[in-house]
């Protein structure tokens, strides 16, 4: 997976978080707005409570007091003792009102100056001064009490009822007055148990709404995550039936998350297992076959070496009799013992590989003595030679001995592809990443694909006659020295034989350069 396909997946776990933290978050706005909610109507159940009920209860026993202070002047003209109403409406002037006033204003202040809403502190200022100026009316009635008191005192009934009526009037007036300043708090008093339900109403009908998106969220997040989980289910049904033996490749459902990674990653595993299944298998087979082989071949060196004795010294006498019939099949005998010991000798190769006795070597000249060795029999079957070796290789831990067998074995391939004569390119240079990589190119007709796949594998051939033990012994080789070894086409036809050895024994083979690379080694 690249890594902008990286960064655009969500994992299963960030998913999962995503969805229950927008859950948390609509749970978390609920409460929220419950909260607000309860804590406002707690405020304006104290402010009705500590300010409007109280302003109420003032407002009233003053316009009480006023109704109370109009009926006590409507008879004070035709009471017996004039000198007692005086010193009840006289403690009503000093004592009464300030106290009745004072009450009202403590409750406008606790009820709106004491509010951090502007526009109730405004309507308490209004009401204020509202209550003021009419305390401050009434005050003008200490002056008309008195010249009504000194009228009855004198007997002046007229000037008496005239101040009565005086009286009379201006308290109608501030009792009016007084009311219509109740009914105002009252309306507001109404105004904010209106406001008070409408909220009520919202909140409930809010409450309900996002408790139902809440559970409706939380439903379809519990289905979003079981349908996410579900592949795991699968891929636990999937493991159960690969340790059952089962390593039949299966589909994968596709899924951009952890999960599908994991279930194609585990398909990918079992997938690896087969293959290595199948190749340890292979490798039995052929671990039995070497064994038989190199048994089957233990046993009829001897009576090779015997019989090809015995046909040198009757190769001998016929040469003496001078019977060239005799001597034409004794040859046939001769070449067919020579190719049976070399057969065997390659079966023994392939099953007992020779310990490395690995030296600091210079390939350059290994490679170089193994080509000039085998330039004249190129040369005899119309193959050139060509050699580029590079100045100043690296030495490397190898054994002189199977790095020129590996070489030979290449050459001879290349030679036999060249039927009718060509050329054969061998290359040293220093490896990119150290060590030392070796090409050898022919220009023959090339190997398909397919087989390309199969050429190191012990046994398979593309010729007649081939015993398909050659490159399978030059591999061993190859890879015992810790190198890396690979077959390319060339264009336009021609084979290329890719050969990396590193310095060290030890050290991890190198990349096998591509097609690219090797396409400088034409054939």
């Amino acid at each position: 997976m690249s890594s902008s396909e990286t960064a655009r997946r969500r994992t299963v776990a960030t998913r999962v978080l995503l969805a229950f933290t927008l859950v948390a978050v609509l749970f978390s706005v609920v409460a929220g707005w419950g909260v607000f909610a309860l804590r406002r109507a707690a405020a304006e159940a104290d402010l009705v409570r500590s300010g409007y009920l109280p302003l109420s209860l003032a407002l009233r026993d003053v316009v009480a007091s006023q109704d109370t202070w109009n009926t006590q002047l409507n008879h004070i003209t035709t009471a017996r003792n004039p000198a007692d109403k005086r010193v009840w409406f006289d403690t009503a002037m000093r004592i009464g009102r300030p106290r009745m006033f004072g009450e009202v204003r403590a409750a406008l202040d606790r009820a709106f100056m004491s509010s951090g809403d502007e526009s109730l502190v405004r309507v308490g200022r209004e009401l204020t001064t509202e209550t003021t100026g009419i305390e401050n009316s009434m005050r003008e009635d200490r002056e008309l009490l008195a010249k009504l008191f000194g009228a009855l005192a004198k007997g002046e009934t007229t000037d008496a009822e005239a101040s009565r009526d005086k009286l009379v009037t201006r308290g109608a007036l501030a009792r009016k007055r007084l009311s219509q300043l109740e009914q105002r708090v009252q309306g507001n008093l109404d105004l904010l148990l209106d406001a008070a339900r409408a909220r009520e109403r919202l909140a409930i009908q809010l409450l309900v709404g996002m408790a139902a998106l809440a559970l409706l969220l939380g439903i379809m997040t519990a289905l979003y995550t079981r349908r996410v989980l579900s592949p795991l289910a699968a891929v636990t049904q999937r493991a159960m039936a690969v340790s059952r033996g089962d390593l039949t490749p299966r589909p994968v459902a596709l899924s951009n998350d952890e999960i599908g990674e994991l279930a194609q990653t585990f398909e990918d595993m079992v997938a690896a297992i087969a293959r290595a299944n199948e190749q340890l298998l292979a490798a039995e087979r052929l671990a039995t076959i070497g064994k038989m082989a190199a048994h089957v071949t233990h046993e009829i060196r001897n009576p090779l070496s015997s019989i090809g004795l015995n046909v040198e010294l009757l190769e001998e006498e016929v040469a003496g009799t001078g019977d060239s019939e005799s001597g034409v099949l004794v040859r046939a005998i001769k070449n067919e013992v020579e190719r049976l010991t070399a057969l065997s000798g390659q079966y023994l190769s392939m099953a007992r590989q020779k310990p490395l006795r690995p030296e600091r070597e210079d390939v350059g000249v290994i490679v170089a003595e193994a080509c000039e060795f085998m330039r004249r029999d190129l040369e005899r079957h119309g193959v050139h030679v060509e050699t580029s070796i590079a100045e100043d290789l690296p030495a490397v831990l190898a054994d002189e001995a199977q790095i020129k067998q590996a070489l030979y074995n290449l050459l001879r391939n290349a030679r036999e592809v060249l039927a009718a004569g060509g050329t054969i390119q061998v290359r040293v240079t220093e490896a990119a990443g150290g060590g030392v990589d070796l090409r050898v190119a022919d220009d023959g007709p090339g190997i398909d694909a397919a087989a390309r796949e199969r050429i190191f594998e012990p046994f398979f051939t593309t010729k007649h006659q081939g015993t398909g033990l050659g490159l399978a012994i030059t591999r061993q080789i190859i890879e015992a020295h810790g190198g890396t070894i690979a077959c390319e086409g060339t264009e336009g036809g021609g084979t290329t034989f890719w050969m990396h050895l590193p310095e060290s024994v030890d050290t991890a083979p190198a990349e096998t350069p591509g097609v690219e690379a090797l396409s400088s080694v034409s054939g």
